[in-house]
Parts: structure tokens; sequence; C-alpha cells
């Protein structure tokens, strides 16, 4: 029984405490209101939003913060706490001990009668998935810039994401009380780094450890943060050497807004007076539109500024039914239409929802949902339209980090958890099984490292195959394959801490100690120029025969679409019979995946057949099959090739004394310098460096800075490698498969 259902069956509350210990106090007045909820809480009084930024900016700190003042949880704890608790939605131990953020977290709470759905998502650019996959399904988002850092690297990352999913956002500048904390130059770089037409709505009273509160712009008034822990909100006149300030700030605001709501802008050029009530109507209007992004300020930390930041969220992020969410209809030809998806909550329309996050949980696999249509009950039967299969749904749970709390029914805009569903991130469920709708996928980028893994002792292989098997399914960016020819298990992701993470959860999970080897780069092999092919594949054993001819040319593609591959069928007549080509196509596709030089896989190339020719007897699409990639050995043979390198985009910061000597380990390391700025004593460079130049960096990196420099990277594009690193890739390539070839004859 839920503690909800025993509020709305009026159990006394110092029984209820007796139950559920944490709840007396504060959280009375939550869960008293959260009674209500369980029933139904109309689409406006709905905001699903995550907490996105670079690392270190604050975010688990920011959540923790918004859960004590919503009187979710009843005491705060720091995420670098010495009580050795940790934050609450860091829940892993290994997030607690290392204070970082691995797997994104939901929880829900009130603010002002309004139902706020929150994830938390981790900053490194190793867990990116997290964060993709968080963004997909929300309505709104809080972009938090840390008042010292400002626009980093993973900030531009979250960025394109939230574009990506068109998602509008707030910018909350964190750390006021950092030293040389500056939120003017913070809001400059979101202009020229971001892109944003962003102004500030608050601003901060004092900075540094002279932070006191903050002005709200808009109302023109002065806000302190007083109490133990910044609970009591007291407003006040602003201070006298701000007036002056906060007018050119406001009339910078008024301009800004002008530009891109037209009814603000009517209003601006009669010279109407603006009221509160204006201002806040026109953020609300263009902040849905993505064209105008208000910007907070306070520090989570100090616990200032944290309840306008929930109120901004309420007053201009949009609910559910504000934004348009489409399903794709497949079409007897193939094609695919738009179906509008109706955010009402009842159940007039039929339940759409999408499965973004899979978790194995204690009970089973836990899979989060959000219902973008209708309304789904406990034990309705739902209909996966990916695997077509159905499920009856046993067990819904809300999330509040690790812990679990049962709901009998969710509406459009809810985001849940269901028990027991065997499905794949991003598969749509549907109640009715004629509904063939899907929902637009999660864009899931491409590993760039890859490392050799093996058990310590032989005995562990059946847990290592379950948990390799669990982890490969909760995340997306995890690839795990066994190399025949080298004879060995290889473990792909986004970083070298991606893949220790998940070699520690294997040891602390499963009791299954792992080796991991030295990262091995995932790089590609392409053509440099375009090269034709004829082959004729002709076998005889007996019988019906094989035969197939084909003619045409590959070429290499434009450096901009170097990462993939290309079919084209320019066959004219009836030489190559049309249900033929797709053997020739799967015979193509199939040799890609593993070149001639060193036996990466082949990207950046174009098949385009133009002629051919068949048999009426002996021809078929396994012919053709064979045929395609008798072609390709010839191209293999007769063309020239190249390897590719995947270039990562490395920001690094650190003390301006150290520039000279970080500048000079980035030349040794084959990088170009794109960028370097130096602020207030520190300097950052953005460089791009080759990946298979950037191992044992870190350690470099602090050596040389006295511990105080950090870099971050992520994927750019990838690139030829220079001469020498090919040669030797080919080598080696050469001697691992002498070796291969030496046993082989030997056995």
């Amino acid at each position: 029984m839920t503690i909800v259902t025993l509020l709305s069956r009026s159990i006394n509350l110092t029984q209820l405490s007796k139950l559920h210990p944490c709840i007396y106090g504060q959280n009375v007045r939550f869960w008293a209101s959260h009674a209500q909820f369980a029933e139904h809480k109309s689409l406006e009084k709905l905001r699903n939003i995550g907490i996105s930024a670079h690392i270190d900016s604050g975010k688990t700190t920011l959540t923790e913060r918004i859960l004590y003042y919503t009187g979710r949880i009843s005491e705060m704890h720091e995420v670098k706490g010495k009580d050795n608790v940790g934050a609450t939605m860091d829940s892993m131990e290994l997030e607690r001990q290392r204070g970082i953020t691995i797997q994104s977290a939901a929880t829900y709470t009130l603010w002002n009668d309004h139902n706020i759905n929150i994830i938390d998502t981790p900053g490194h650019v190793d867990f990116t998935v997290e964060v993709e996959r968080a963004l997909r399904v929300l309505d709104g988002a809080i972009l938090v810039l840390c008042a010292v850092g400002g626009v980093q690297s993973q900030t531009l990352t979250v960025n394109r994401q939230m574009k990506r999913y068109n998602v509008p956002c707030l910018a909350f500048i964190n750390k006021l009380d950092r030293m040389g904390a500056n939120p003017k130059k913070i809001l400059q770089q979101m202009r020229t780094k971001l892109h944003h037409n962003a102004a500030f709505i608050q601003l901060p009273i004092g900075l540094e450890s002279n932070t006191k509160g903050i002005v709200d712009i808009i109302s023109e008034k002065a806000i302190y943060f007083e109490g133990d822990f910044g609970e009591v909100i007291r407003e006040d006149e602003i201070p006298k050497d701000m007036n002056a300030e906060v007018k050119e700030k406001r009339q910078e605001l008024i301009e800004h807004l002008s530009n891109v709501d037209d009814t603000l802008g009517e209003l601006y050029l009669n010279d109407t007076k603006l009221t509160e009530k204006d201002i806040m109507s026109a953020i609300r209007r263009s902040c849905l539109k993505r064209k105008f992004t208000p910007v907070l300020v306070g520090t989570a930390l100090k616990n200032k500024g944290v309840q306008p930041l929930l109120d901004a969220v309420v007053n201009y992020l949009p609910n559910p039914g504000e934004v348009e969410n489409y399903a794709l209809q497949e079409q007897s030809d193939g094609e695919y239409t738009k179906i509008k998806l109706n955010s009402n909550r009842d159940d007039k329309n039929p339940f759409v929802g999408l499965a973004f996050k899979l978790e194995a949980g204690r009970f089973g696999q836990l899979t989060y949902f959000r219902c973008y249509q209708g309304m789904l009950k406990k034990t309705d039967t739902v209909y996966n339209t990916r695997t077509k299969r159905k499920v009856r749904i046993q067990r819904l749970v809300r999330l509040h980090s690790n812990q679990m709390e049962d709901v009998n029914e969710v509406y459009a805009g809810d985001i849940f958890a269901i028990f027991g569903i065997d499905c794949a991130s991003g598969d749509t469920f549907v109640k009715d099984s004629k509904l063939e709708l899907s929902m637009e996928s999660i864009y899931v980028p491409d590993p760039v490292v890859s490392m050799s893994i093996q058990t310590k002792n032989s005995k562990d292989r059946d847990n290592f195959a379950k948990g390799i098997n669990r982890f490969t399914r909760e995340d997306p960016t995890l690839r795990f394959a066994y190399d025949i020819d080298n004879k060995e298990s290889i473990i792909s992701g986004m970083g070298e801490l991606h893949l220790e993470i998940y070699a520690q959860r294997l040891e602390r999970e499963y009791n299954c100690p792992i080796i991991l080897g030295r990262p091995k780069v995932s790089f590609r092999e392409t053509l440099c120029e375009p090269c034709e092919f004829d082959y004729l594949h002709k076998k005889q054993s007996g019988g019906a025969g094989q035969y197939a001819r084909v003619i045409g040319i590959m070429e290499p593609l434009p450096s901009h679409k170097n990462t993939s591959i290309e079919f084209s069928d320019e066959t004219i007549g009836t030489n190559v019979p049309k249900q033929y080509i797709p053997g020739v196509e799967k015979g193509f596709k199939a040799m890609c995946e593993k070149g001639i030089l060193t036996g990466h896989k082949i990207v950046g190339v174009k098949f385009r057949i133009k002629d051919g020719a068949n048999h009426c007897v002996d021809s078929s699409e396994f012919a053709f099959f064979q045929a395609a990639q008798g072609a390709v050995r010839n191209v293999f043979d007769s063309g020239s090739w190249r390897v590719l390198e995947p270039i990562m985009l490395v920001e690094i910061t650190g003390p301006e004394e150290f520039q000279g000597t970080v500048l000079g380990q980035i030349n040794k390391r084959r990088g170009i310098i794109n960028s370097t700025e130096v602020d207030e004593g520190w300097f950052t460079v953005i460089a791009e460096v080759p990946l298979n130049e950037m191992f044992g960096y870190v350690g470099e990196l602090r050596s040389t800075t006295q511990g105080k420099g950090e870099f971050t990277m992520e994927y750019a594009r990838y690139s030829p490698c220079v001469p020498e690193i090919q040669e030797q890739l080919i080598r080696q390539y050469q001697e691992s498969q002498g070796i291969t070839i030496a046993q082989k004859s030997k056995n």
C-alpha cells in the first residue's frame, strides 16, 4: 500500500511518521499535497524538466536544493560530503565515491501546486547518451553554467542536444560564491559561443564571499535568503548602489525581448508603460519558441537563488500540452507520415508511450517511460510496435532516485517506470495493437574507444556474460564484440572513464574482477580516388550453378560524409534484374566490415552499380552477393586506400604560467590549436588532437600544472592519418595476420 493511499484514507500523521520517519515534519506538506496529485493533475500544472551542464557546474547540488525546498527530502547532503551520505540523486555507491553523476536519475516534486518531474543528468562526455535520452523525453531544461568556467566543451554538446530535440531552456549561472565569479562574462559567452538571444532577469547582490542575495529585474525587488538553509525568503528594496545597473539591465531585457516577440515589440514602440505581466508573458512566449533564454543567477551550495529558479520553471517552461509531439505511421508504400499526438490527460485517445531508459532493479528490469498520449492503468496490456509482442502491466511506479512509489494510473505527460517488460531503449508501446505508431528514436553516438577485456578468473565467465548483457542493454553506447582474428573480447565506449566505470561495476555488482587492455582506437579505412570494377562470379558444381556479373565504380564520398557508406543502383534494362540488387548491396556492405590495410571498417565510399549480366538459370541473389564481394576485393587490389583516425575536440584549462608547456604538449601530440584565451590568471586552450595521441595525457597534464590543469574532450570528426602512423598500423595488422596464418597452418 502506498503512502499516498494511506494519506487519502486520513491516517493520523503520528502513525504515518512511524511508518515512514523521513516524512514527518517538512515532508508532511509534500505528501499531503501529493495525495491530491495521485488522483489527477491538470496539464497546465505539470512540468518535465532536465538539469544539464558541463562537469562540475553544480547540477546534482542544485537538484538536492530543489528537493529540499519543495519538501521532498528533509535533509540536504553534498555530492562530496563529509557525512559519506552523498546527494540523493547520486544513488549508486560508485557515484558517491567519485563525486560524479554516472547515470541520469529521475524524481518528481511539487512547487506552487505544480508537479515537476526532474531528470538530473551526468556532465561527463563519456555518459552523453544519458543526456540524449533525457532531453528526448523532456519538455524543458535548465542549462547550468559555472560563474567562473562559463561555456565549456560539454556545455556546447548539451546545447547541441537541446537544439536537436527542440527543448526550450532557462540558464542558471551557478557558483557566484567562487573566487573569480563573473556572470556578465558568462552571459557574453552565451551570446557569442552558444548563439543564444539571452539576457539577465536577475542580478547578483555581491559576488564571491560577499554574495548576499539577488535582484529580480522584472519586479525590481531585492531577494534575500535567510534561515539556516536559505529557506526564509525576504523581499526588500534594491540596494541604492545598484539602481542604475538594474534600470540598464531591465532596458536591455526589454530590447532583447522586443526583437523576438511582436506583442511586446508593439507595446515598446508605442511607448506604453510595460507591466510585470507584459514582460513575463513575453519571456514565456519567446522561451517556448526557443527565441530567447532568460538568465538567472545564484549559488546552490550556499542556498541562494534556488526558489526563484523554481518559480521561473513554472512561469516560463512549457507544460506537455504546449509541446508538439509526433509519432510516425508507416504507409503501404514504405513511406512514413507524421501523426500529431494529443496530450490531453484523459483516456479518450489511445495510449502511446516511449521507453527511453532501461535499468536492472532489485525486482527485474526497470523500464523508464514517457507517456505521450492517453492513459495507462495497472493490469492493462500494452503492445510493442517493434517486436509485435504484448505484455501485461503488473506494476506501475514513480521514481525518486533509487526509491519507487506505486501508482495505479499514469496520464499523458507523466514520466514513470514499469517492471518486467522485455524491450530495448527507444521502443514505442501502444494499447491498441492496430495502432502501428513509432516515436522518433534517440540519437546514439558511435563509440570511439575500444579496449580488450577478459576475466581474471575463468570461473567468472557466467557472471561476466550476465553483467555485459545487462550493461549493453542499458547503455546503447557500450558495445561488446569478439574479435575472431585477434582471439580477444573487445569492449567499446565513449571514453576511458566510461569503460573504467563499467569494469568497476562488473567487479562490485557481479563479483567478476576483470583486466582491461590498452585502449584500441576505432580507425577507419577509405578510398582515395574512384576505381572502376567489372567482376564476373561463375561457379559450376553439377546442377544449378552460380552466375553473376557486376560492372560499376566505387568512389570516395565528400569529407563531411566520410563516416558513412552509400549504395547506388544505376542499372538500366534487365541485365541485372531488380530482385538481385539487394544481394549486391548486402555483399558490398558485408565487405565494408573489414578493410584491407588494418582490418578496420570501410567508410566514406559509394558503390555505384551501372551494369552487369545474369543467367536465366544460374543467377540468384546469393550469386550477386558473391559478385559484389569479388568486385570490392578487386577494388582492394587496384584502388588507392588510406586510414582515417578519430579527431577529438579538446579543451584544456590551467594556470597561466603553464600555458607554454601545455601548448608544447599539444603540438607534440600532433594537435592543432584552434583558439587560446587568458582570463584572470587562467588560460583556456581549444585544440583538435587525434584520439590515438590522447591516452595517458591526464597524468602528463596534472604533473606539469601542479595538479591544477583539467581537460575535457569530445569526438569531432574522422581525418586521414599521417603516413608514418598509417604504415605502423598496417605493419602491426600484417604481423598479427601472419601469426594467425602461421598458427592455422601449424594446426
